[in-house]
Formats: C-alpha cells, sequence, structure tokens
C-alpha cells in the first residue's frame, strides 16, 4: 500500500514508519526534517496534503499538539493544528480517493471519567470528560473524523495509553493497566490500515491488563496484594530490586476491543521495561533514590 504519514518526524510517527516500511511506501510529512520525513512543511495545508495523498491508499494521521505544550502555546494554535489540520486531512482524502483513515488519538480522553479514590474501568463506551484544550481538540478532531466516515472513506481511531519514557517501576506497573509500548502502538496503526467492519471504528489501544472488573473494587486501597494475586512474577521482580508495589490504582484500559477486531496483540509488557532498563535504554527512565536527610 501507499501510505501517507503525518507526523512522521515524533517519537510515534517514527515507530509506525518503522512498522510500515518493510512491507509499504510510507510517505512522511512533518514540519520537523527526519529521515523518515520526505515532505518537511506545515501539515495544515490543504493543497500540500493533496499533493502528497495522489495514488495513496491510506493516512495515518499522527500530527498533532500534544498535552506538554498546553500553556505554552496559545489555544487559537490547537485548533488550527488539531481541529482545523483533521479536516484538511479529510477533505484531501475525500478528494483523492483515499480509502481510508487512521487517526492517533489518547486515553487521556477520558480525563474525569476517572473518580477519585476509586478504580474506573474503562472502554470506548465510557464517555470522555476531557481536562484541557489539547484533549478537547482531539476529542473535536474524532467527532470530525465519526462525521465524515461513509462506505468511500472508513475510520478508525486509536486512543492510545502511556508510552512515554519515565521512571522504570511506574512504567512497568502502567504496562499492567495503563501503559503500552511505542512499537505496540505502530503495530496497532498498521493492524488498523485493512481490518473489515463497520465504517467507523474506535478502539482502546494500551497493554493487556493483569486484572479483572471486579478487582476494581479493592485496586484503588489495596493495589499491592491485588497485584500479589493477580502478577506474581511482577511484584517478585519489584521485590528482587527493593521497589515498592504501587498502594493504589485507579484505572484500567482495556483493549480488548482492539485484540478482537484488529487481530492485534501487544507484545512488550512489564518485562521489556525491566530489560530496557538493564541494557540502558533511553527508552526507559532509570529509577531515582530517596534524597539524602538534610544536614542542619
Amino acid at each position: 500500500m501507499r501510505i501517507v504519514l503525518t507526523g512522521s518526524s515524533g517519537r510515534i510517527g517514527r515507530a509506525i514508519y518503522n512498522a510500515l516500511t518493510p512491507d509499504h511506501d510510507v510517505i512522511g510529512i512533518d514540519r520537523a526534517p527526519f529521515a523518515t520525513t520526505e515532505i518537511t512543511g506545515d501539515f495544515v495545508d490543504g493543497v500540500l496534503l493533496e499533493r502528497a495523498m495522489q495514488g495513496a491508499d491510506a493516512v495515518i494521521h499522527a500530527a498533532a499538539l500534544h498535552a506538554p505544550h498546553v500553556d505554552t502555546i496559545p489555544d487559537a494554535e490547537f485548533e488550527r493544528v488539531n481541529v482545523m489540520g483533521t479536516h484538511l486531512v479529510i477533505a484531501a482524502a475525500q478528494a483523492t480517493g483515499v480509502r481510508r483513515i487512521v487517526f492517533t488519538s489518547t486515553t487521556a480522553l477520558y480525563g474525569h471519567a476517572v473518580k477519585e479514590g476509586a478504580c474506573t474501568w474503562i472502554t470506548e463506551e465510557t464517555p470522555p470528560q476531557p481536562h484541557t484544550i489539547y484533549h478537547h481538540t482531539k476529542l473535536a478532531a474524532e467527532a470530525l473524523l465519526e462525521n465524515a466516515a461513509d462506505r468511500a472513506l472508513h475510520i478508525r481511531v486509536l486512543r492510545m495509553s502511556r508510552c512515554f519514557p519515565e521512571q522504570a517501576d511506574r512504567m512497568a506497573a502502567y504496562r499492567l493497566h495503563r501503559g503500552i509500548d511505542v512499537r505496540d502502538v505502530a503495530d496497532a496503526h498498521v493492524a488498523a490500515l485493512d481490518n473489515d467492519g463497520p465504517a467507523f471504528q474506535r478502539f482502546v489501544i494500551s497493554g493487556e491488563p493483569a486484572f479483572l472488573p471486579t478487582d476494581c473494587r479493592h485496586l484503588a486501597s489495596d493495589a499491592a496484594s491485588v497485584l500479589r494475586e493477580r502478577a506474581s512474577k511482577f511484584a517478585q521482580a519489584f521485590a528482587e530490586r527493593g521497589w515498592s508495589l504501587p498502594a493504589s490504582i485507579d484505572r484500567i484500559y482495556d483493549p480488548s476491543a482492539a485484540l478482537g477486531a484488529l487481530g492485534w496483540k501487544p507484545r512488550f509488557g512489564f518485562k521489556e521495561v525491566l530489560a530496557q532498563l538493564d541494557r540502558g535504554s533511553l527508552e526507559v527512565l532509570p529509577v531515582r533514590k530517596a534524597a539524602p536527610g538534610r544536614f542542619d
């Protein structure tokens, strides 16, 4: 397939590019130059997009302003890039006969759906309750895509969970309930390029949870006990490294729908986080030791 990939110089875009290129012809678009980017420029440009999409079979739309940009970039720029940009991607796809768009979204949209002092089991059916301009504009982009989906243009929205580098103990724990490896995110995008079914489909993309929905009532207050029962090898690994188990877990992202509909399965769980830490991978940050006491 010939695939146009927006945001190809970003961390997620690079991972998607790497997953695609063995089998597909990929045209990367990004305003930042990189080896994965063929067209350098602002993608919020209908002429540029139509030119790039000539002869394309699908578009993966990963370009966006993200959470770290909140409070440093005006809200109007979030609207321009995340909402107007998506509108232009749709228009260019329709004008050039592209048959499918795969859109990179975020589980952060669920925001206030996570209740304080409780553990919430989250699926595609959980109503989003966004926090910031980033979340609001991603949700608005999803709405544009849902309205555009029809027999001629199939849309797949992938709400990916946490996958950026952070401390290894936190990152490993998140793989059990609210995190995912960037390579698994990329594989999900590839899988979404040709699955069958309704014109519009939305999926939570996260690591397979170690828990059951019935565990939620205990996870908020005594996660360590549940972890020792449900994920004994995880608990043992933490003990061997002298790390504390999480005292509470406030959410579980359930990827069951994606597992079934996309024929996709995440490959890199908590053991990969520990292996990456041990070999010094830049994808995982070291666990910080407690600060020494002050001397007066």
